[in-house]
């Protein structure tokens, strides 16, 4: 990780005195020394042998609980499952695979704010493609992101023509993967996030450009929009904030519907219902105890648990990956993203996120946050709520983009990345200039 806890003079010391070697080294990654013009480090990915050993042999030697005392998941992470899990990371899983997945894209670190920054940036052989930033959440990171960026930056060898290229520039959130740990409390919250974010793209050239997000990267993106940033076109979400003041009322005194629902808006309010009663238990741990989450930081398993433990239907997706079921996730997929966060000791950092938000709070996570300029949603059927049109169309004045997808979940680019292509080039179609 970068070193992050330095301050800059220091930074610069250190840059000094390692210039000659053309390198410095981190836990998990080697950045350049020197920083080119526009302030960008080139940055690659190499943990030591010796910790993935480590890796291997705490999770040989977990210590496992009695099985659950119910027939279901309602008592949470079913053993089966985990067992399973713990099998093929300690025995078949290979982190190298990703490394080289991962040195094969241009990776860069670049200072915000006095805080390191790390980012994947894909330029497009195509004129004119549109700069896109596209951000992640909890309990994800740059990995969710990786299986949309070939048919994005190069369409015509994915089902698309020249006019739908991107620009791809998928940066880790604060706290997370290979960008610095704020130090601070509250200090790098979403609203802080969306200004880094816009810097980040006006320091890459670019002069109009447009975002999207889920999960808390949605909560980056609408705040991109609410501050209207020059040069932002319009933004896409594929978990929009669009539930209206009498819902969210309704949910928080745990009440009954109201009595004229539509259909499409019954479903989003049960959806909402079941994930307040019964999923949110680590989003109040970590909103309000992060520092006390040390078992997920010494154990494995224990923070592989509590990442599966989103929402149930992300679970029960995985649980069906892990009983040999094709899904749109395999098994590789799943410890990739739980192994970076273990090789990168962000289990704590990327859960103060959740803490700083609620002493510094932004909006709520589903209130609309009176967007102006165009936004394009995609409602997935088993995100944490299917955002109905109606709701969309009174959230987002200047809607440009609707649509109800078959399949696909919270981590939808990452589970539907074709669909989810499909949807991005859609959406900014109108946007192009």
């Amino acid at each position: 990780m970068p070193p992050t806890s330095l301050s800059t003079p220091t930074r610069r010391e250190l840059l000094a005195a390692t210039a000659a070697a053309g390198a410095i080294g981190m836990l998990g990654g080697t950045r350049s020394a020197e920083a080119n013009g526009d302030g960008l480090s080139p940055f690659s990915v190499n943990f030591p042998e010796d910790q993935l050993d480590d890796l291997r042999r705490r999770v040989a030697a977990t210590r496992w609980p009695d099985k659950e005392t119910v027939a279901d998941e309602s008592q949470g992470v079913q053993l089966a499952t985990i067992q399973k899990l713990a099998k093929h990371w300690a025995t078949d899983y290979d982190w190298r695979k990703m490394e080289a997945r991962l040195n094969a894209l241009p990776q860069f670190i670049t200072e915000i704010d006095g805080l390191d920054i790390h980012f994947i940036h894909v330029r497009s052989q195509h004129k004119n493609a549109l700069p896109l930033i596209v951000t992640h959440g909890w309990p994800g990171s740059i990995i969710e992101q990786l299986k949309i960026i070939e048919p994005l930056t190069d369409p015509t060898a994915h089902g698309g023509s020249e006019e739908d290229a991107f620009d791809v520039v998928i940066p880790s959130l604060p706290g997370y993967g290979f960008s610095g740990k704020p130090t601070g409390s509250g200090n790098w919250n979403p609203p802080r996030i969306a200004h880094a974010w816009v810097t980040l793209m006006q320091r890459l050239g670019y002069t109009k450009f447009v975002a999207q997000g889920g999960d808390w990267g949605n909560a980056v993106t609408e705040l991109m929009a609410v501050q209207e940033p020059p040069g932002l076109l319009g933004i896409h979400t594929n978990m929009a904030a669009t539930v209206p003041a009498d819902i969210a009322k309704a949910l928080a005194a745990g009440g009954m519907p109201p009595a004229d629902l539509s259909p499409d808006e019954r479903r989003a309010f049960d959806q909402l219902d079941d994930f307040y009663k019964n999923g949110l238990g680590y989003a109040i741990e970590m909103n309000n105890r992060p520092q006390t989450l040390y078992g997920i930081v010494d154990s494995p398993i224990g923070l592989a648990s509590w990442m599966l433990d989103h929402d149930i239907r992300s679970y029960r997706l995985i649980a069906r990956v892990f009983d040999g079921e094709p899904e749109g996730l395999t098994k590789d997929d799943i410890l990739d993203n739980v192994t970076l966060y273990w090789l990168t000791n962000t289990a704590i950092s990327s859960a103060r996120l959740y803490w700083d938000n609620a002493h510094h709070p932004s909006g709520g996570f589903f209130d609309p946050r009176g967007i102006k300029i165009p936004v394009a949603v995609s409602a997935f059927p088993d995100e944490i709520y299917q955002a109905p049109q109606s709701w969309a169309e009174k959230a987002y004045p200047k809607l440009i983009h609707y649509n109800r997808l078959p399949k696909g979940g919270h981590f939808a680019a990452w589970e539907q990345p074709m669909a989810f292509t499909a949807e991005l080039r859609t959406a900014f179609r109108p946007l192009r200039q």
